[in-house]
This record gives structure tokens, C-alpha cells and sequence, in this order.
């Protein structure tokens, strides 16, 4: 993916780079966070801070009627993101999710927070 500003003109013409792209510049693939057994992955971000991953995870914290609870992620139901994903039970922010508790929205995103969280559907 590629960041930063356009490599065409308003004209339609070729704008070409004045400098190399810098490491910040670069972006990451996307982490598809598949249901399973719980696999985190820790990388270095800007500054002296660390991201935690979740490359896949079984667990999810869904709110019912004011209260978290903890729970157990049994398939994805939903993917606006991507309708592939259902197929590939990939999680990400949005998705519908069949819990312990019942039909939840995710509400985090896995692939940067490291968790799962939910809201539960009525």
C-alpha cells in the first residue's frame, strides 16, 4: 500500500518522487486475525512504543446489558470489510461474530489492539 501524497497531477501527468521513501513512509501489510488458538505478535512502532498483534485469538470480551464478559469465539458470521473473509474467519473491526453469548459486533481492531472486543446484537 502505498502512502503519502499522488503520483499524478491534477492535469493527469506523471509527478515524479523527489526523494526515497523513508521507513514511516512505508506501512505494513494487513494482520488477518483468524479464529483459533490465541497467537500474539509483538512489533516496534513509532517512538519507544510496541504494538501488540493478534495473529489469532479464540477469546472475545463482548458487553451484555452493561457488564464485559469473557467469552468464546466460534465463527465469523459477517465481514463488511470483505466478504472473503467470512469464508477465511478472519476478524476485523466490524465483523459479526457467533459468541458464546450470541451474535456480537466486534469493536476493536484485533490486528492493532492485540483483543477482541464486542458489542452484542439484539
Amino acid at each position: 500500500m502505498d502512502h503519502g501524497r499522488s503520483r499524478r497531477k491534477r492535469t493527469g501527468g506523471r509527478l515524479r518522487e523527489n526523494h526515497d521513501r523513508k521507513k514511516h513512509e512505508i506501512g505494513n501489510d494487513p494482520t488477518e486475525t483468524e479464529v483459533g488458538e490465541r497467537r500474539l505478535r509483538v512489533v516496534d512502532s513509532r517512538g519507544n512504543t510496541e504494538k501488540v498483534r493478534a495473529l489469532a485469538t479464540d477469546v472475545a470480551s463482548v458487553a451484555v446489558d452493561g457488564e464485559t464478559v469473557q467469552t468464546t469465539i466460534e465463527d465469523v458470521v459477517e465481514n463488511p470489510a470483505n466478504p472473503n473473509y467470512v469464508r477465511r474467519n478472519i476478524l476485523t473491526k466490524g465483523a459479526v461474530i457467533e459468541t458464546g453469548e450470541g451474535e456480537a459486533r466486534v469493536t476493536s481492531r484485533p490486528g492493532q489492539d492485540g483483543q477482541v472486543n464486542a458489542v452484542l446484537i439484539e
